[in-house]
């Protein structure tokens, strides 16, 4: 996740019993109490075919829309393109 001022957030997906939080719920979390104001784009990192939901909603939150959201296989071969 990259914001309108160039930083940069990572995050992983947490699965725990008690606690769910999507990369994208994480990384944007973290640009929030980094004083982000909005986005400029995200990439998401894995196995899936098309961007979850909670990811794409993260997104929607904090940066409006219109973010280019791309999803990029672990090989990092490019898998999709949307918005958020």
């Amino acid at each position: 996740m990259r914001d309108q001022d160039g930083r940069t957030y990572a995050g992983s997906t947490v699965a725990l019993p008690t606690l769910q939080v999507s990369a994208g719920q994480l990384a944007g979390g973290m640009a929030l109490s980094s004083g982000a104001r909005g986005l400029e784009a995200v990439v998401i990192l894995g196995d899936s075919t098309e961007v979850a939901d909670a990811d794409l909603a993260a997104t929607r939150d904090l940066g409006g829309e219109d973010v280019p959201v791309h999803l990029v296989g672990p090989d990092g071969s490019w898998v999709a393109s949307t918005t958020s």
